[in-house]
C-alpha cells in the first residue's frame, strides 16, 4: 500500500497510500492494526488495531501500536497487549477494536476495547491503562456502558478536546455517542442514541457539523455504509443516505474512523476502512480514502492511490 520509499522519494516529497494493497511497516510487514483507532500526540500519530498476524498464541490477543509523522509510513513500535483471557470468558474469547485517548488531566493513556464470549453474549467494553502511548497497557476491568450492551466501539476526539465512546447496541437497533469521565475510565452521558441498526460508528466534525458514519450488521461481509448529519451530538440527526454508490458496498470496505487532518492551508477528512478477509485475517487490508465533505454532503471516492501533505492539510488523489 505504501510506495515511494526512502532511497527513491526526494524529501519531503509525500508518500504515496495505495487503498486495498499490503501496506508494510518499517520492517517491511503488512501493518496489523485492523478494527484500530489513531491519536495524535504533538506532530506524530499512533495506530492502534488487533494484530492478527499468523503463528500467534490463540488463547491471547494482542494489540500493536504504530507511529507516523505522515500517514502513510508507519514504523512499528510494540505489540501493547499479549492478553490471556482476562475475566474466564472461555475459549474464542474476543477482543476487537482497541481504542486509546490521552487524558491530559491524569496523563494517562486509556484503551478501551470490545470484550465478548465466543458467542457475543456478553457485550461489554474493556479498559486497559499505560503511562506510556506505547508502552504494555495493564487491564483494569469490563462493564457495559451506561448499562447498555456494546459491540463494535468506534472514538471521537472533538475540536475542543471531549472524548467521546461510540457503541453498537443491539436490542436498542441503534449506537450510542457518549461522553467519558473526567478520568475517561468510565462513560458518563449520553449525548445521542440513533436509532439506526449500525456498527463501526465513526464521528468527525467539519466546519460546524458532526458526520456519523456506520455499516450494517452483515458481519464480515462489505455492505453500503450510511451517513447522517446534525449541528450537535444530541441531534436530531438528519436520515441516513448512502457514502458511495451502494452497488460497490463501500468498495468492499467497513468503517473503523474518520480522521480529520487540519493543515495550513487545507483539512482532509480521511475515511478509515477496514477490509476484512475472515479466512486470512492476518491478510485483511485498509481502505483509507480522503472524503469529499461539506454542506451537509459525504461521498467516498472510488479508491485511488493517493498523498497527504500533513502540513500544508491537502490531499492529492491519483489514478490507477
Amino acid at each position: 500500500m505504501l510506495v515511494c520509499l526512502s532511497a527513491t522519494c526526494a524529501i519531503g516529497q509525500p508518500r504515496t497510500i495505495k487503498p486495498g494493497e499490503v501496506w508494510p511497516d518499517n520492517r517491511g510487514q503488512h501493518v496489523q492494526s485492523h478494527g484500530g483507532g489513531i491519536v495524535k500526540l504533538k506532530d506524530t500519530w499512533y495506530w492502534f488495531g488487533e494484530d492478527r498476524a499468523q503463528n500467534l498464541d490463540r488463547s491471547k490477543r494482542y494489540v500493536s501500536c504504530y507511529s507516523s509523522k505522515d500517514l502513510a509510513s508507519w514504523t512499528f513500535r510494540n505489540q501493547v497487549m499479549q492478553q490471556a483471557d482476562p475475566e474466564n470468558l472461555g475459549a474464542g474469547w474476543v477482543l476487537e477494536r482497541p481504542k486509546v485517548f490521552y487524558n491530559r488531566k491524569t496523563r494517562q493513556y486509556v484503551m478501551y476495547m470490545h470484550i465478548d464470549d465466543h458467542a457475543y453474549k456478553l457485550a461489554r467494553v474493556g479498559v486497559a491503562v499505560s503511562d506510556r502511548v506505547d508502552g504494555n497497557y495493564r487491564y483494569l476491568k469490563s462493564f457495559r456502558p451506561l448499562g447498555q450492551e456494546s459491540r463494535d466501539i468506534g472514538q471521537f476526539i472533538d475540536d475542543d478536546g471531549a472524548a467521546y465512546l461510540i457503541f453498537e447496541d443491539r436490542p436498542a437497533k441503534g449506537f450510542h455517542i457518549a461522553r467519558l469521565s473526567d478520568d475517561y475510565l468510565n462513560v458518563e452521558r449520553e449525548m445521542s442514541l440513533i436509532r439506526a441498526p449500525l456498527e463501526g460508528g465513526a464521528v468527525v466534525h467539519y466546519q460546524g457539523l458532526y458526520y456519523v458514519v456506520g455499516s450494517a450488521l452483515t458481519g464480515w461481509a462489505p455492505n453500503p455504509n450510511k451517513y447522517a448529519t446534525s449541528r450537535s451530538l444530541e441531534g436530531p440527526w438528519s436520515e441516513f443516505q448512502d457514502i458511495a454508490p451502494p452497488e460497490t458496498k463501500t468498495y468492499g470496505a467497513q468503517s473503523t474512523m474518520m480522521l480529520k487532518v487540519a493543515g495550513k492551508k487545507a483539512t482532509t477528512v480521511i475515511f478509515m476502512g477496514d477490509i476484512w478477509k475472515p479466512r486470512t485475517q492476518w491478510d485483511s487490508r485498509y481502505l483509507w480514502m480522503p472524503l469529499e465533505i461539506g454542506d451537509g454532503k459525504l461521498r467516498l471516492p472510488e479508491p485511488h492511490e493517493w498523498t497527504l501533505d500533513v502540513k500544508s492539510g491537502a490531499a492529492v488523489i491519483g489514478h490507477r
